[in-house]
């Protein structure tokens, strides 16, 4: 069975309505201490993208909100409260809610393993040893989920890498993220509009 059997495999019947539908999610932590912090990039991709269309989050069960119209698609902004190592039951919740298919499901997050600002978009894999992605894994039984990894590179020294994880942005990388923060916007829109393939297509290693 390839992924793309597997996905549909596990899901209730799209309908026109939901497949126009999409949960966009932003990995991270909740609270002031991590708002500036390598791991909640997910956070402020989608807090940038809500700036730049004037749009608001507000506060609803498991997370905050926003709502995002562009050329006829309707793009639920996520950002989940139940930290980091629980996100999974804030993305099944409001799946299960709004009966968003899994394929219309992008999950934003920080990779370890990439060069600061790099980017690869995938249909499926492992956790790679990211708490967040483990749950979701976990509550959706299944790897099969589109995600959209931040390259936040892997520049610490041998035992440091929760500080480093945890730590806010150095100079020459907050000099840098503007650009790479308005790349990600142009990603989540070409998901909603263009679809996965595409995407990835047009945006894996810019």
């Amino acid at each position: 069975m390839n992924w793309f059997t597997q996905l549909f495999a596990t899901q209730k019947t799209a309908t026109p309505d939901s497949m126009k539908k999409f949960l966009i999610v932003g990995l991270g932590n909740i609270g002031a201490d991590y708002v500036n912090t390598r791991h909640n990039i997910g956070f402020k991709i989608l807090d940038h993208l809500a700036r730049k269309e004037g749009i608001e989050f507000q506060t609803v069960k498991l997370g905050a909100l926003a709502e995002y119209k562009f050329k006829g698609r309707t793009l639920l902004l996520l950002k989940p409260n139940t930290y980091m190592n629980l996100s999974g039951k804030a993305i099944k919740y409001w799946m299960d809610k709004e009966s968003i298919p899994v394929e219309n499901l992008l999950v934003i997050t920080d990779d370890l393993n990439l060069p600061f600002g790099s980017i690869r978009i995938r249909s499926k894999g492992s956790d790679g040893g990211h708490n967040g992605l483990k749950n979701i894994q976990l509550l959706l039984n299944s790897t099969v989920y589109p995600r959209f990894r931040f390259g936040i590179s892997d520049e610490f020294k041998k035992g440091q890498q929760v500080d480093y994880v945890l730590g806010n942005w150095d100079d020459a990388e907050k000099a840098k993220l503007p650009e790479r923060l308005d790349v990600a916007t142009e990603i989540i829109r070409s998901f909603g509009t263009a679809g996965l393939e595409h995407t990835m297509t047009g945006f894996n290693g810019k």
